[in-house]
């Protein structure tokens, strides 16, 4: 397969020539079952050599941000593409900092400037790789407090503007947190999350639109659904991507039994049916092993006929 390229788009108005399947670290961070050192390294060299070479990494998400390090030293910097979170939903230090002591229940993210800078700061000595392409204010609890003065938002800025991050952006759910947070004019980027697949399709409503006309760039997260429309036994996926919505559950099963009829690839159908969405520039992809790498690039790669996409959305699964 190294003859395969993986496809690219401009990611908005950050100008960033991104792959259409980004490569999520969570896939090598131990959430989804064991990956060991040497193995994430070798996957990330592979990823790169495919052209899959945007890594969207959060100190999150287990032990990944302690592997990717590792995997891009001694590489050009030009060479690649990293995307950095600041987790607004947990701890921050855990990933880095096992030894520091939880906080109690109750506790409140600390959504400051100053703590944005320090936890970029940190993350960026760590890995070693100068600067973040692009940072991303992770699962903000709220907005006002990010977009006030002193919030997250001014810490990201500060960030820009000393070279350490080069664009700056959101990564949530909520589509009025994303509303509000382009019409500050600040934000470049931002990602959204199982808002536009197979399943459902709410991005497109009004985020999607609105994005698009103020030249936003978009990933879109959870493409497969935690696995689930990978075309593998649903609730093992299920049970492995601690996915628990049942509703999503019976209808990616009753999705994968029209694939197997019809000798069509679940995997190839969900992921050319987002890369079908122009206004998504790419959907990160978190793959645990190099099989499961090459599986998702030749799914976005090799064309299905439009006949099976017509028939798949009149069967209104």
């Amino acid at each position: 397969m190294a003859e395969m390229t993986v496809p690219r788009r401009r990611w908005g108005r950050s100008n960033l020539s991104i792959p259409v399947i980004p490569f999520g670290t969570q896939g090598f961070g131990n959430m989804f079952g064991p990956v060991g050192e040497d193995e994430a390294r070798t996957l990330i060299g592979r990823a790169i050599e495919l052209g899959i070479n945007h890594f969207d990494c959060a100190r999150c998400y287990g032990d990944s941000i302690r592997k990717l390090g590792p995997g891009l030293r001694g590489r050009d910097r030009s060479s690649y593409i990293v995307t950095g979170r600041v987790c607004l939903h947990v701890d921050r230090g855990d990933a880095l900092d096992p030894g520091r002591p939880r906080h109690p229940d109750g506790w409140l993210p600390d959504a400051s400037a100053d703590a944005v800078v320090r936890d970029v700061e940190q993350q960026l000595a760590f890995l070693g790789i100068g600067y973040f392409d692009a940072i991303l204010i992770h699962d903000p609890p709220d907005m006002a407090r990010c977009l006030a003065r002193g919030g997250a938002l001014e810490g990201a800025l500060r960030l820009k503007a000393r070279g350490l991050a080069r664009h700056v952006g959101f990564g949530m759910r909520q589509h009025d947190f994303h509303i509000q947070a382009i019409d500050t004019g600040d934000v470049d980027v931002l990602l959204c999350f199982s808002d536009y697949n197979l399943l459902r399709q709410s991005a497109a409503d009004r985020l999607l639109p609105y994005a698009a006309d103020r030249d936003i760039g978009v990933l879109n997260g959870f493409s497969i659904v935690r696995g689930l429309l990978t075309g593998a036994d649903v609730a093992a996926a299920a049970a492995r991507g601690h996915w628990t919505n049942q509703d999503d559950i019976r209808r990616a099963t009753a999705m994968r039994q029209w694939c197997i009829d019809r000798g069509v690839s679940l995997l190839h159908l969900a992921l050319q049916f987002c890369r079908r969405e122009q206004r998504i520039h790419g959907n990160p992809l978190g793959s645990q092993n190099i099989a499961e790498l090459e599986a998702n690039l030749r799914a976005v790669i090799e064309p299905i006929p439009e006949s099976v996409i017509v028939d798949f959305a009149q069967a209104a699964l």
